[in-house]
């Protein structure tokens, strides 16, 4: 299978590109290189290239950011989303498309309805999430219209090797690994009691590629582990894996108001199109987080 791969020097965009190689696909990816909301440098790139399937990746993505580039979220993230779309059914009307939404669509929400499935409603509370649901609109805008073969996916948390320094779960492990360091008995560390649904980044680039393949058009789809950990469950098991002498000390100025106390997707409609289920543990995921990083600081 041809793959084109927006936004491929990111995070998730490594991890794809090299799953889709092992998977023996022919991939070729672009990023800041190309302006994805520029309609002639994209249909250059489809003419190229000719995909069998895209996976549009390209976004903005920084919540606290979207607040004071509220416009540019929109361009990058809804525009830049009409125009790979139009692309795509340009040049090969018959590929496939597979569009990178976010679980920040759902925004806060209630206990009682956990764990969250695909038809649950959309309340976005940032910019970010505001322009995710514009972006997933335009999805199913093309294929209501023009039966493109497109499908949306709604990613919850994912770690991995690789993922970068400002994310919660390398941000600890970083600072722990300063703290290792220097000798320092106690790090500060904001509400460590919110529950997450993590996924490791090769787990969910797994789940794309077998939804490109099973997914049906104008269908949207949870990525996520089904299960919620605590942030200071995974913050005890850096410290045991970095320095276990390293004492978490919260801080009130580093406490968010309106944190969403619990949060957990699930997967089961995404299990039921492809098969697919988590395979790799939470404790993997962090040793191999720990470790890249600390690759990266001495790479000898």
């Amino acid at each position: 299978m041809r793959a084109l791969v927006t936004g491929s020097q990111g995070f998730v965009g490594k991890h794809l590109i090299a799953h889709l190689r092992v998977s023996g696909d022919e991939v070729e990816g672009i990023d800041r290189e190309r302006d994805v909301t520029d309609a002639d440098s994209m249909r250059e790139i489809f003419d190229a290239f000719r995909p069998d399937a895209t996976y549009h990746l390209a976004a903005l993505t920084h919540v606290g950011d979207s607040w004071d580039q509220a416009s540019e979220f929109t361009r990058v993230n809804v525009v830049g989303t009409q125009r790979v779309l139009d692309a795509a059914y340009a040049s090969v009307p018959k590929a496939r498309t597979l569009v990178v939404s976010s679980s920040e669509v759902y925004g806060v929400v209630r206990e009682e309805d956990l764990p969250i499935r695909e038809n649950y409603r959309v309340a976005p509370a940032n910019p970010y999430s505001s322009s995710k649901v514009e972006a997933e609109r335009v999805a199913h805008d093309v294929v209501r219209c023009r039966a493109q073969h497109v499908i949306v996916v709604r990613p919850f948390n994912h770690l991995g090797p690789g993922q970068a320094p400002n994310f919660v779960v390398p941000a600890l492990a970083s600072r722990l690994l300063d703290a290792r360091d220097r000798g320092d008995a106690e790090i500060p560390v904001g509400d460590l009691t919110t529950r997450r649904d993590f996924s490791d980044v090769r787990d969910v680039v797994r789940a794309y590629r077998l939804l490109a393949l099973l997914g049906v058009a104008g269908e949207t789809y949870n990525v996520a582990s089904g299960h919620d950990v605590s942030l200071l469950d995974i913050a005890n098991d850096l410290v045991r894996l970095v320095s276990p002498e390293t004492r978490l000390v919260v801080d009130p100025a580093l406490l968010r108001p309106n944190e969403v106390p619990v949060f957990r997707g699930s997967f089961d409609k995404l299990n039921e199109a492809t098969g697919w289920s988590p395979r790799i543990p939470l404790s993997v995921s962090l040793h191999d987080v720990v470790d890249d990083l600390v690759t990266r600081r001495d790479p000898r």
